[in-house]
């Protein structure tokens, strides 16, 4: 497909006019299609809202808001349980602080994390309505290039827009294993850990990607006995893997047994529990299993190949930067497009979408700008170029790291598990990449993402004001040292 640089309101694959007021369709309530309908509904086109599962989809329903909840719950017993260093004993007897005596109602933590899903989808719906979005409740379905079909629960349709633009927001769903069907109780996949009333006495996580790795870090902060059950030689492959380093030294400190070069056949439930057995023979016991094993896209049955939409060999809807499909007037974002499996990127890519659409000129979306976090405890979070991609020879880079413990306020703050680590270009020293591994990694990335995006220096970076002390102080410091070590 076509891959503009800039895409401009000249545009012949566009179907909005000046002065027309248009009819966006747009199928999904997620973050893809809940930002596109409120862009489409500010720039005056009439936009019609079709979900069936709940506005803010699986990213607010089930999935990003409902587990970043409970690893809040998670990083409090983690910081309480790691505090005996800073002086903080048990009152009753002297013990170190969550040494038995601290427990988790799960019932309780899975309650507020429902709530406050429920909670933010009726913010989102209000701020759609309030923008004058229609919201239908049902499931969309192509009826042709320039039409959409609403299904009932039984399959029957009831109702039928046309549309000048359609964008495809349906997310993807939990992979699971035929040999081990998730049932909610015993074997779980992401979306169904929410319903447990009691914390899982072992859980075995299977699958060591980011969803993995963050419910085996929060699980065993709560108080579960956890099993990751990993097929490469380390977690989170495609990770940097001084991050990744950084995450199995914590997990191994903390209790968390990961079974690498191990890939499971198959899941069972027994009298009381569950048994993995691997491909290699092995079986784990444990009381539950978790699923992480990616996500397919909610493509089928959606009408795309009668509509002449193209999909590519994983299911997912091919599009280019401006997040057009194969066909006029038809956009896609989110998880359905595999483009990146993160939230914020599919509110971008549903902006991008409405913004091209409707005739304004607009940014392609570009992947080295985009960050993104590991909610694991610490917190990984990238930008821009690796330094598997300096190391390869894809960009030229000079690769600076400063230990998180060399920080004033991670030391005050009994902090020793992290880095920050800075890529530059020769010669310009323009800041190309970015890893930080610490506490609220994601809230440190932001000033490297300027960076990378805005196409900063590391000399720009290292005069810019910290607060003292500050972990930001170390953003600023170990470009400080990428200028010298670069201009030298």
């Amino acid at each position: 497909m076509s891959d503009p640089s800039t895409a401009l309101a000249s545009d012949p694959h566009r179907v909005a006019r000046a002065g027309d007021r248009s009819r966006v369709v747009i199928i999904g309530g997620g973050p893809g299609g809940y930002e596109a309908a409120l862009t489409a509904a500010r720039q005056g086109a009439e936009t019609v809202l079709i979900e069936e599962r709940g506005i803010g989809g699986a990213a607010v329903l089930t999935d990003v808001v409902p587990s970043k909840t409970l690893i809040a719950t998670a990083d409090v017993l983690d910081v309480v349980g790691t505090s005996q260093q800073l002086g903080i004993r048990d009152a009753e007897d002297g013990s170190a602080p969550g040494a038995g005596s601290l427990d988790v109602d799960l019932g309780a933590v899975n309650a507020r994390v429902q709530r406050l899903a429920a909670a933010q989808s009726a913010d989102i719906r209000a701020s759609l309505e309030d923008a004058g979005v229609q919201i239908v409740d049902g499931r969309g379905r192509l009826a042709g290039a320039s039409a959409v079909e609403v299904l009932d629960a039984s399959g029957e349709v009831h109702d039928s827009f046309g549309a000048d633009v359609i964008l495809l927001a349906v997310g993807a769903r939990p992979r699971e294993l035929e040999t081990g069907p998730c049932d909610g109780e015993r074997i779980l996949n992401w979306t169904q850990v929410y319903a447990l009333e009691s914390l899982p006495e072992h859980l075995i996580v299977v699958g060591s990607g980011v969803t993995g790795a963050e419910f085996a870090s929060a699980y065993r902060a709560l108080g579960s006995e956890v099993t990751l059950v990993s097929s490469r030689a380390k977690v989170l492959p495609g990770t940097d893997g001084d991050a990744a380093d950084v995450l199995e030294d914590a997990f191994a400190r903390r209790g968390v047994h990961v079974q690498s070069r191990s890939r499971a056949a198959s899941v069972r439930r027994t009298e009381d529990g569950v048994i993995v057995t691997l491909t290699s023979g092995e079986e784990i016991a444990g009381s539950h299993a978790l699923m992480a094993l990616g996500g397919i896209p909610w493509t089928a049955d959606l009408g795309l190949a009668d509509a002449g939409v193209r999909i590519k060999d994983s299911g997912h809807i091919d599009t280019d930067r401006v997040s057009r499909t194969s066909v006029r007037g038809v956009y896609a974002a989110g998880d359905c497009t595999g483009v990146y499996p993160l939230a914020s990127v599919a509110a971008m890519q549903g902006r991008i979408a409405m913004h091209h659409a409707l005739g304004d000129a607009v940014s392609p979306l570009i992947s080295a700008q985009v960050s993104s976090a590991i909610f694991t405890s610490p917190e990984i979070a990238v930008v821009g170029v690796s330094e598997q991609d300096v190391t390869d020879g894809v960009v030229a880079g000079e690769v600076l790291t400063l230990p998180l413990d060399t920080n004033p306020r991670a030391k005050m703050q009994g902090l020793s598990e992290g880095f920050v680590k800075l890529i530059v270009r020769p010669g310009s020293h323009t800041v190309l990449g970015a890893v930080v591994v610490s506490p609220r990694a994601s809230e440190l990335i932001l000033p490297y993402t300027l960076a990378v995006a805005h196409r900063l220096t590391a000399d720009q970076v290292a005069d810019t004001s910290t607060v003292y002390p500050s972990l930001t102080g170390s953003l600023a410091e170990v470009a400080r040292r990428a200028s010298i070590t670069v201009t030298r």
